[in-house]
C-alpha cells in the first residue's frame, strides 16, 4: 500500500506533483492546518505530514496520529512542532534549512542598507511631497565593521556578501572553526569583543535557551555608540524593550527587524521609533525560496517513506539513500543484537557499549547506534523505534558509548553489543554475511554461527552429553519444528550455549519441561523482527 501524506499548509503545485510522481498517496488541503479540530480528526490515517508555519503539531495531535512517521517543515523554523513529543512518539521531524538561505541572507543585507540610509523614512517623506535631503543623512557600509552572531549556513552567506561590500567582518560562533573562519575571510572573536567593535550587528542563530536575549540589556550597553542592529533570524534573540530604550537614548543609531518575540507582531516597543525598519517576517518570502523549500520537503519525505533515507532531520541522524541500501543489513544486525540483549535483561540497564569493528566502523554510526538502542529498549517498550530510542534511554539514565576498531578476527566487519546492569554484563556480536543476511557470531564470548529467525530459543548449560538429544526430543515430542540448530562452548566441559531457530514460538509448557530436566541454567524464548 502506498504511503499516505497530508499537506495541511500552502505548498506549490510542483511539490504536490513530486509526491504523486514518487507514488505517494497525497492529500492536499492547505486550509486544514488552521483548523486544529478538523486536523485532529483527520491526522490518524496519514504516514506523513507536510507543513509550513500555520499548522501547529502539538502533543495532542501526535497522540491522535498512530500511523505518523515523518513531519516535513517547508522552511527552517520548527517552533510550531513539539519536537520532544514527536521524538517520544518515534516521528521524524525534518526541515529544509538550505532552500531559503540565500533569500534570508539577502534580506539581512537589504535591511542593513535600509537602516544605514534610512530608506523607508525617506521614501515615506518623499511620497508626502517633502524634500528633506538634510534630514536623511546616512552612513556607508564600506569600511565598517560588521559583527555577525552565528556564522553557520545563512550567517556564512552574509559574511561573504558583506566582504563583497568591503566591510570588515568579525563573527561570534562557538561552533565556528578557525579553518572555516579563514576560508570565509573573517575574524573569529568572543561576544564581548564583537559588541565593542561592531558598527553593525546582524544575528543568525536559532532561538534556544543559550541564545535567548543574547543581546540583553547588559550586552546592548556593551555595544559601540552609534551601532545599528539587524535581526532577520528569530524573535527573542534581542531584548526589544532594552533596544527601544537604547534607540531613544541615541546609544543605538538604528535597528532593522524582520522577526519579533511575539508573532504576528501587532505591537512592539520598536514600532514607530525613528530609524527603525520593520518587516513582517519576510526573510524567506521570495518566489524562489518558497518553491525551493516546498520541492525539497516533498523530495525528503518521499525518500524517507519509500527508501528509508533521512535528510535534514532534527531528531534523527541523516542517512542518504545510498547509505540506506548499504547499511540496511547492518541496521538489522544492530537491531537484532539489541533485541537479543534486551530480551535477556530483566534488570535496569546502566550502560550500553556498541563496538564497531572493521568495515562497519566507517559507516554512519549514529544511525546504527539508534537501531541498536531501539532493539534493547523494545523489550520493555514495543512502541520504541530508532527516533524515540535515544530519548527513552536518556530518560532511563542509560549511558551510551561507542568504540571503533580496525579489523580484527575472521570477519571483515562486525558489531558487538555489551550491556551492563548493577549485577551482570551481557555481550553479543553479529555480522552480515555475503548473502546479505544477519548472523549472530558470538554470545557470552562463545563463538557461534547462527541465522536470525523470528522465533528462537536460547539455552545455556554445562558442556555435558545429552543436551542435543534433550532439546531435540522435547521439541519433537511437542510438535515444535527446529529450522536450524547452533551450538557453542567456551571449552570442553565448561560453559556451553545453544541457539535454536524455530518455526513457531514454543509454548510455555514445553519450556517448563526443558527447565524441569535440570540440565539448563537458562531457557529463554526470543523473538526478532525479521
Amino acid at each position: 500500500m502506498a504511503p499516505k501524506v497530508l499537506i495541511s499548509d500552502k505548498l506549490s503545485d510542483a511539490a504536490v506533483q513530486i509526491f504523486r510522481d514518487r507514488g505517494i498517496d497525497v492529500t492536499f488541503e492547505p486550509a486544514l492546518g488552521k483548523d486544529k479540530d478538523a486536523l485532529l480528526a483527520r491526522i490518524g490515517e496519514f504516514d506523513g505530514l507536510a507543513i509550513r508555519s500555520a499548522t501547529k503539531v502539538t502533543e495532542k495531535l501526535l497522540e491522535a496520529a498512530p500511523n505518523l512517521k515523518v513531519i516535513g517543515r517547508a522552511g527552517i523554523g520548527t517552533d510550531n512542532v513539539d519536537k520532544d513529543a514527536a521524538s517520544k512518539k518515534g516521528v521524524i521531524v525534518m526541515n529544509t534549512p538550505y532552500g531559503n538561505m540565500i533569500t534570508t541572507a539577502e534580506h539581512a543585507i537589504a535591511m542593513m542598507f535600509a537602516v544605514a540610509r534610512q530608506i523607508p523614512e525617506a521614501n515615506a517623506s518623499t511620497h508626502e511631497g517633502k524634500w528633506e535631503k538634510s534630514r536623511f543623512m546616512g552612513v556607508e557600509l564600506s569600511g565598517k565593521t560588521l559583527g555577525v552572531i552565528g556564522a553557520g549556513n545563512i550567517g556564512g552567506i552574509v559574511c561573504d556578501r558583506a566582504r563583497g561590500l568591503k566591510m570588515k567582518v568579525v563573527a561570534y560562533d562557538p561552533f565556528l572553526s578557525e579553518e572555516r573562519a579563514i576560508k570565509l575571510g573573517i575574524e573569529k572573536v568572543e561576544l564581548d569583543d564583537l559588541l565593542a567593535r561592531a558598527d553593525f550587528i546582524t544575528l543568525h542563530v536559532p532561538f534556544t535557551d543559550q541564545t535567548k536575549n543574547i543581546l540583553s540589556r547588559d550586552n546592548i550597553a556593551k555595544t559601540k555608540t552609534g551601532v545599528r542592529i539587524v535581526n532577520c533570524a528569530r524573535g527573542g534573540l534581542v531584548d526589544e524593550d532594552a533596544l527601544a530604550d537604547a534607540l531613544k537614548s541615541g546609544h543605538v543609531a538604528g535597528a532593522a527587524f524582520d522577526v519579533f518575540a511575539v508573532e504576528p507582531a501587532t505591537e512592539s516597543p520598536l514600532f514607530n521609533l525613528p530609524n527603525v525598519v520593520v518587516t513582517p517576517h519576510l526573510g524567506a518570502a521570495t518566489t524562489e525560496a518558497q518553491e525551493n523549500v516546498a520541492l525539497q520537503v516533498a523530495e525528503q519525505m518521499s525518500d524517507y517513506l519509500l527508501t528509508g533515507a533521512v535528510t535534514n532531520a532534527l531528531n534523527m541522524p541523516s542517512v542518504t539513500a545510498e547509505e540506506a541500501k548499504v547499511m540496511g543489513p547492518w541496521i538489522k544486525v544492530a537491531e537484532h543484537l539489541g533485541a537479543f540483549v534486551g530480551q535477556m535483561t530483566d534488570e535496569p540497564i546502566k550502560t550500553i557499549e556498541i563496538i564497531y569493528n572493521g568495515s562497519v566502523a566507517s559507516m554512519n554510526l549514529e544511525a546504527l547506534n539508534c537501531s541498536a538502542i531501539a532493539g534493547v529498549m523494545k523489550a520493555t517498550n514495543p512502541d520504541v523505534n530508532m527516533v524515540s530510542a535515544p530519548v527513552v534511554a536518556r530518560e532511563r539514565g542509560v549511558e551510551i558509548s561507542t568504540t571503533q576498531q580496525d579489523k580484527t578476527g575472521a570477519f571483515d566487519g562486525y558489531i558487538k553489543l555489551v550491556v551492563k546492569t548493577a549485577k551482570r554484563e551481557r555481550s553479543v556480536a553479529g555480522t552480515v554475511f555475503t548473502d546479505g543476511k544477519p548472523r549472530f557470531i558470538q554470545i557470552k564470548g562463545i563463538n557461534i554461527d547462527a541465522e536470525v529467525g523470528a522465533h528462537m530459543l536460547y539455552t545455556t548449560n554445562e558442556d555435558v552429553p545429552g543436551i542435543i538429544g534433550t532439546l531435540g526430543n522435547t521439541m519433537g515430542e511437542n510438535g515444535v519444528n527446529i529450522a536450524n540448530f547452533t551450538l557453542g562452548r567456551s571449552d570442553r566441559g565448561k560453559d556451553a550455549i545453544a541457539l535454536l531457530y524455530l518455526d513457531d514460538q514454543p509454548p510455555a509448557p514445553v519450556l517448563d519441561k526443558l527447565r524441569a530436566t535440570g540440565m539448563f541454567q537458562n531457557v529463554s524464548p526470543l523473538r526478532f523482527n525479521v
